[in-house]
């Protein structure tokens, strides 16, 4: 039997519950598990704002996740098709925040939306540390 490759991707920054549980929720969809961790640039186009951790630090983050098996970083969202087929991947995950909007890959592999950790985000994260600062 082969195994059964899982991708999804994030950005991955201030890293809290809600990626841990979709990390865990992903990997339980194959036998390995791929994580695309977005680029500074990449971060910086999706969210306007530098992300906290650079792109290093988020994959040296996320690569020590005992669920993760391999991690790579994302350089653009109109790759998503390259880096599946690139990594064997058989399962997209995202979260439900992306719903429908990566089905046009769904000839190369399954694609899963998973729901989000409710009342947990980066975002918010950062704004209640920045209000909280000193």
């Amino acid at each position: 039997m082969s195994s059964r490759t899982v991708i999804t991707f994030g950005t991955f920054d201030v890293l809290h519950v809600g990626h841990i549980r979709v990390l865990k929720r992903a990997a339980e969809y194959g036998d390995r598990l791929v994580v695309g961790v977005s680029a500074d640039e990449l971060n910086m186009a999706k969210k306007g704002r530098a992300p906290v951790f650079d792109q290093d630090e988020r994959v040296e983050i996320v690569s020590s996740l005992k669920v993760v098996d391999e991690v790579f970083v994302e350089e653009s969202l109109e790759k998503k098709r390259d880096y599946i087929l690139e990594h064997g991947a058989s399962v997209l995950v995202m979260g439900d925040d992306w719903a429908g909007k990566f089905d046009w890959v769904s000839d190369v592999c399954e694609v899963v939306y998973l729901p989000r950790t409710p009342s947990v985000s980066t975002t918010g994260l950062i704004e209640h540390i920045a209000k909280i600062a000193p």
